[in-house]
């Protein structure tokens, strides 16, 4: 089918296509500080005998790659939505916690009653879009990405945070950041090539949409930060339900229910895990479902993400999803992006 493309030229659709900005800027500014390379410095002296990683939405989402990066590390982060934090994890508000608090408003309803909670008892480092919010000010250590001011549904801020937290991984691991700079400094590149033929991957993947009743995103380690933000995007973009679920957990689940009506995107994700989720997309579709892989070698070109070092990976894996976003959005007639019962910053718990 042709969908009606104009229909997604709006705030939202313009924010998908100043991503490249965000990027170069974000990476612009990355920067060590003094307060930051202190903390480091007691994370690996042991003086923090626990970090906490944490945050709301697609912003806890982010933290995905940079919670493995840590394990990978030898270190041992609890990864826990502030929601649960504030309520289920007070007992964690202690001198000797290292907390990094992702927030792209930096002023939520959760993330102001953790700092309130918190009393400067934990050590905070605070990753946000706004300087002067609330987490700005009151961490220990304030690091920014700078995206501009979005719109509406995060994908610009999405990004931009994952670029900041895959800088933070090395500083926090107190390793040499400047390879990792420089690998950074591809993505913009890379994310604009894929935005250049938007058109192309929204009227592909409306034809592969047509008719599916139920949607799905799976995939397996860093993936998951593309599985969890993206069904959440597509949530709050089209008010369609889409389900995130880890390769493991679809084939112990769904899998059994599949059909005709059903599209499940997989993540390829990297080369640990990579024949195994191209094995459940391929079964899936000998289940009569639906099913396409995203990765650089992909059949079905919109989710043919570009070639880049595998730390980009969870950045480019969120292109394809806003493009499935903006496919709905045309299929339906609706204006992307728009938020119907929810709102860009969450004031109530």
């Amino acid at each position: 089918m042709d969908p009606e493309f104009t229909i997604v030229e709006g705030p939202y659709f313009r924010d998908i296509l100043d991503q490249p900005k965000a990027l170069l800027d974000t990476w612009k500014a990355l920067k060590t500080q003094p307060i930051l390379e202190e903390l480091a410095g007691r994370l690996k002296q042991g003086n923090f005998s626990r970090i906490v990683l944490t945050g709301m939405g697609s912003s806890y989402f982010a933290l995905h790659p940079l919670n493995l990066a840590l394990l990978e590390h030898g270190l041992s982060p609890i990864l826990m939505e502030t929601s649960e934090l504030i309520h289920y994890g007070q007992g964690l508000f202690e001198p000797s916690t290292l907390l990094v608090a992702v927030s792209q408003s930096g002023q939520t309803v959760e993330i102001v009653r953790m700092l309130e909670l918190n009393r400067m008892r934990a050590s905070i480092i605070g990753v946000t879009n706004t300087p002067h919010s609330p987490l700005a000010e009151l961490a220990d250590a304030f690091v920014p990405f700078h995206a501009g001011e979005e719109a509406s549904v995060p994908c610009k801020t999405y990004v931009s945070s994952l670029l900041v937290l895959r800088w933070l991984a090395d500083v926090l691991c107190s390793r040499d950041p400047d390879p990792t700079l420089r690998e950074l400094a591809e993505a913009p590149r890379l994310v604009e090539n894929y935005l250049a033929r938007c058109a192309s991957h929204v009227w592909g993947i409306a034809d592969v949409l047509e008719g599916a009743r139920r949607l799905f995103l799976v995939g397996r380690g860093p993936s998951l930060a593309a599985v969890g933000s993206g069904s959440l995007s597509i949530q709050e973009s089209n008010g369609v339900f889409a389900e995130g679920l880890s390769s493991a957990r679809f084939r112990h689940g769904p899998m059994g229910v599949l059909d005709a009506g059903t599209f499940v995107l997989v993540f390829g994700g990297d080369s640990r895990t990579l024949s195994l989720n191209t094995r459940l997309s391929q079964d899936i579709q000998a289940a009569g479902a639906r099913s396409v892989l995203c990765c650089p070698d992909s059949d079905f070109e919109p989710m043919r993400i570009p070639s880049g070092p595998e730390g980009l990976r969870p950045i480019l894996e969120i292109l394809p999803v806003q493009m499935i976003t903006l496919a709905l959005a045309a299929m339906y007639n609706q204006e992307a992006g728009r938020f119907e019962r929810s709102t860009h910053l969450t004031a109530e718990e």
